[in-house]
């Protein structure tokens, strides 16, 4: 599991925000057992959305590279993906 995350709950769902460098197995892990939504950066690219689908990770990537307009747009397409 992931400590200390902190949310971005300003609008729902609330999203987890991965510290960066974290690892995609670490992210994996967390996910699996807390089925959150979490906003990850990876080193040195754009943000990406990762969250449980019930039976395995989904990540979309290219979600830019600003932290709230990658919030906006990974609650956007968890709406159209009819996740929320």
């Amino acid at each position: 599991m992931l400590d200390g995350l902190t949310y971005d709950d300003s609008e729902p769902p609330a999203i987890a925000l991965v510290p960066p460098g974290t690892s995609w197995e670490a992210v994996h892990d967390h996910i699996k057992i807390a089925h959150d939504f979490l906003l990850v950066q990876p080193e040195g690219g754009e943000y990406a959305g990762a969250y449980w689908t019930g039976t395995e990770m989904v990540v979309l990537d290219d979600l830019g590279a600003d932290q709230d307009e990658a919030l906006d747009e990974f609650r956007e397409e968890l709406s159209q993906r009819g996740e929320l």
